[in-house]
């Protein structure tokens, strides 16, 4: 075998240094702890409200419009259907939640998670330290690409509906 190639080969199959792996739980600190108080609180107030406004305790129709451009154009807006699909996660209809608007349920999904990690994070103390390895790889602009994916996804399927529900009628 020729120097060149064996020089090749070795690069190939050499090891990376070890390093100790990350725990992955610790401590959250005092501001971790409020933090995390302070968002499950808030993800908290926002599911009950839509869950009042779901069993019809509150009326949320004075805040929020009718959609224009279905109004306009008789087409759903990329966002059409995420308070009713809303309403349904919050009064616990989650495969309805999916059937309206897909995106609104995945969206849902997350949020549901990110409350009871906070909520773990609030009262036990514990740290989740692969959040902190997740936030500090994936950058931003990806987090904010893939909502904007997921949106458009579920926009091409209510608009699918849409146009074969006008085919029809």
């Amino acid at each position: 075998m020729q120097d060149s190639q064996q020089s090749d080969k070795g690069e190939i199959f050499c090891r990376a240094p070890l390093e100790t792996p990350k725990p992955l739980t610790g401590r959250a600190s005092p501001r971790q702890r409020l933090l995390a108080a302070a968002v499950f609180l808030a993800l908290a107030a926002s599911f009950g409200l839509l869950w009042l406004a779901a069993t019809n305790r509150i009326d949320i129709s004075r805040w929020l419009n009718p959609c224009g451009m279905k109004q306009r154009w008789g087409l759903p807006c990329p966002t059409c259907g995420m308070t009713t699909s809303a309403l349904a996660f919050a009064q616990g209809k989650i495969f309805q939640s999916f059937y309206i608007q897909p995106a609104a349920g995945i969206l849902c999904s997350v949020l549901v998670i990110t409350a009871f990690l906070a909520f773990i994070i609030t009262v036990s103390g514990v740290y989740f330290s692969f959040l902190e390895r997740f936030f500090t790889k994936v950058k931003t602009r990806y987090i904010i690409l893939a909502l904007l994916v997921i949106i458009a996804a579920g926009w091409l399927l209510t608009l699918a509906r849409a146009l074969a529900a006008n085919a029809r009628g």
